[in-house]
This record gives C-alpha cells, sequence and structure tokens, in this order.
C-alpha cells in the first residue's frame, strides 16, 4: 500500500548463560571452607576424572574430564570431593526455571548453561543487558551461585563471549560487532572447531578466527567440505540458528560407568546394567518418550570398545525391559567373544519417540512393570533420588552421573 514502510527490525540480542564450576559452586555453598581452595569435584580412584575443576586449580593445569591422578600429580594439594548429582540437579533446575522467568524464549543445553533470546525485552529498563543484570543478580541472591553471560548477535559469539566474560561476568558485543569481537581470538575458541581441525587449519596458516573469516568461502568449502562453508561463516559472526524454546528434544539418553577395578563377574555387570536402565527409563518417562533401539557400550581392559543394538518392534521405556535387553545384548558379546575384563559399560536408547504406545492386556507384565516405575518416579520427587531404588547394588559403580557414549 502507497506511504507505508516496514517496520525497523530489532537487531538480534542472543544471550549465553553459564553457571561458573558450576559443581564446585555447590560444593562451596554446603562447604564454605572450600572456599578459595584448589578444589577438585570427582573420584580419586586410580581411574576417576574431574568432573569440575576451581579456579584456583586450573592455574596448576586442572581442567574437568581429565583423569584425576593426573589433576593431583599437577596440584597435590588440591581438595577432592565427591560429586553429589542430586544436589546439582535441584540447583540446576532453580537456575533454568528463573531464566524462564526473566525471559520468554530460553534454550537449555546443559545442567549448568542456556541460551535466551532477549531481542527487543525491556527497552527502558536497559534492554538486554538491563535483563541479564537483573537476572545474575537474583541468580546470585537467591541461590548463591555466580553466572557469566554475553550477549550478541549470535549463539556462536555469545557461546564463545561468556567463557570470555568469566568468572562472574556480563559481556555485550555491540549490534554488529560479532565479527571484530571474534576475530583476535584463537580459532580453537569456535565452538565448532576442534583439536583435529584446529591443526587442519593451521596446516594452512589459519589460527586467529579473523584469518578465516578472510578466506574464500568456495576455497574453504573444497578443502573442508561442509564444515569449511559453516567456518567462514561462524568466523564472520554469521550463525542464523534460532533459540529453541524449552531446548531441543534429545536424540538419545544414555548412562555408563567407568570402574576402578575391572570386572569380570557377570553377577556385577547385569546389577550396573540394572540400574543404568533404571537411570534410562527415568529419563525417558521424563521426556515423554519411548525409544526403539537399546545400545550397550563396552570397554575392555585394554581399552578395545564395542557397541551392540537391538531394534524392538514395540518401542520401550520401562526399566526391567531396557535391563532384559541389555542383559541380551551382553549375552550375545560373550557369546562371541567370552567375557574379557570390563573396564567402562553403558547403555542408552536411540530412535526415541512419543509416548502414544497403546499396550494391550497381553502386555500385563509391561503395564505391572510401568506402574511400578511410576511409583518409584513419585517417592523420589520427594524424598530424592537415592531414596529408592530397583535392586541394583549402589556399590557396584560409580555414579558418575549422565554421560553420551563415545566419552571416556
Amino acid at each position: 500500500m502507497a506511504g507505508t514502510t516496514d517496520s525497523p527490525r530489532l537487531p538480534r540480542r542472543i544471550a549465553h548463560f553459564d553457571l561458573d564450576t558450576f559443581f564446585v559452586a555447590v560444593e562451596r555453598l554446603d562447604d564454605p571452607s572450600l572456599i578459595g581452595k584448589p578444589v577438585l569435584v570427582g573420584h580419586d580412584g586410580g581411574r576417576g576424572v574431574v568432573a569440575s575443576a576451581s579456579y584456583e586449580s586450573r592455574r596448576f593445569g586442572c581442567h574437568s574430564a581429565q583423569p584425576m591422578a593426573q589433576a593431583l600429580r599437577l596440584c597435590p594439594q588440591a581438595v577432592v570431593v565427591r560429586p553429589h548429582f542430586d544436589r546439582y540437579q535441584a540447583l540446576s533446575a532453580a537456575f533454568h526455571e528463573r531464566l524462564n522467568e526473566a525471559a520468554p524464549v530460553v534454550e537449555s543445553v546443559g545442567i549448568d548453561e542456556a541460551y535466551a533470546d532477549l531481542t527487543g525485552l525491556d527497552v527502558e529498563g536497559g534492554g538486554a543487558t538491563g535483563v541479564a543484570r537483573r537476572f545474575r543478580e537474583r541468580v546470585h541472591r537467591e541461590l548463591g551461585l555466580a553466572v557469566s553471560v554475553c550477549i550478541a548477535g549470535s549463539r556462536t559469539t555469545a557461546k564463545v563471549g561468556s567463557d570470555r566474560a568469566k568468572p562472574d561476568g556480563l559481556l555485550e558485543v555491540p549490534v554488529g560487532g560479532d565479527a571484530a569481537f571474534l576475530a583476535p581470538l584463537a580459532i580453537r575458541e569456535l565452538p565448532m572447531v576442534g583439536p583435529r581441525f584446529a591443526d587442519q587449519l593451521a596446516a594452512v596458516g589459519v589460527t586467529t578466527i579473523g584469518q578465516a573469516a578472510a578466506l574464500d568461502g568456495r576455497w574453504l568449502e573444497s578443502r573442508f567440505g561442509k564444515s569449511g562453508a559453516f567456518l567462514r561463516d561462524r568466523a564472520r559472526g554469521i550463525d542464523p540458528t534460532p533459540v529453541h524454546h524449552g531446548g531441543r528434544d534429545a536424540r538419545s539418553i544414555s548412562r555408563e560407568v567407568t570402574f576402578g577395578t575391572d570386572v569380570t563377574s557377570l553377577e556385577e555387570l547385569h546389577a550396573v546394567l540394572a540400574r543404568h536402565a533404571d537411570r534410562v527409563a527415568s529419563d525417558l518417562r521424563s521426556a515423554d518418550r519411548r525409544a526403539r533401539t537399546v545400545t550397550l557400550k563396552l570397554r575392555w581392559s585394554d581399552f578395545t570398545t564395542l557397541t551392540r543394538n537391538r531394534t524392538v518392534e514395540r518401542a520401550v521405556r520401562s526399566a526391567p525391559e531396557l535391563a532384559e535387553i541389555g542383559r541380551g545384548l551382553l549375552a550375545d558379546v560373550v557369546a562371541g567373544q567370552g567375557l574379557r575384563p570390563v573396564r567402562l559399560i553403558g547403555l542408552g536408547v536411540m530412535n526415541l519417540v512419543a509416548d502414544v504406545v497403546q499396550l494391550s492386556f497381553d502386555d500385563a507384565d509391561v503395564r505391572r512393570s510401568e506402574a511400578v516405575d511410576h511409583a518409584l518416579d513419585a517417592i523420589r520427587d520427594r524424598y530424592g533420588r537415592r531414596s529408592i531404588a530397583r535392586g541394583a547394588r549402589p556399590d557396584l559403580e560409580r555414579d558418575a552421573g549422565p554421560q553420551p557414549f563415545g566419552r571416556a
């Protein structure tokens, strides 16, 4: 229509919120004597892994996912604290609940981090920066936790920037300034660039994000495929990926554990599989999903790792069914290779579908099993995760929390 103009589009303001050294921070809330000391959260056995490292310990080269023995060699004076995952989950839920109250579009991407679209919010109260500042103050006041935040024009820049804002900082990249902010940073700081990709880029003289942004897009794609094309855009601060409210649906759910001592007893392995199945089934119920494919992961003492899958006709989510399938997959491996000392065992599910399966009268056992699962959920919601179990012996494993397959 003549005489009309389009309303100007508001500049995107995407924020990445990250709880600083979350596990360590929670342990310090419960034990203030840890404040100021080098702290490693994890298990101190021969095969323990660092779940979180305080800034004091990081100065010595300690970091998460590092073997605990190596971390203690670097920082022998560190205090090792066993993780309390129920406590972390409770405070994580409180953090995400408050963020959802502060912003209309929030995507949770981990126990201690989330994206939020703050575009156009509270213009008279300081805009995106004002929203983030008040949220940080609320979390610190009500939960006692520090949150680092970066606000930028894209998810990629916000993610990189929140690391630069630590500890306990708020950083805003000016509108249109994403590329300039990223340019001097090391190429490894881009989330999509892993060690191998970084080495390949270094071989052609690319060590900073700005150098990658300056390369010809067609050359990058011919040299590195789709990763090259994505790299140039992300390096220039171009990332149109929206914030998905509520987070994206999980494509898989799994639990795994690395034993302190190699296990050669089928009885012990079955008990651990039962516990894994209980945890995976609980996650499926929370997500209102069922699974069509069940996966077993084994790692022998020589670090040989194998996986076995079984796809079922009727999608499952009860703990006994998952455990039974896991035992069957384990039996298949033992029948073909024998039982060798087991370093790690995991159980997972894939091909997740909505919970729309109609059980027939012939599925009475499944109905009873799922009814028990729901009763267990109710008890745990009220009294805590460890208040009741299906009979798996908890002493057979170190509870390392959820871990995706493929990680040690």
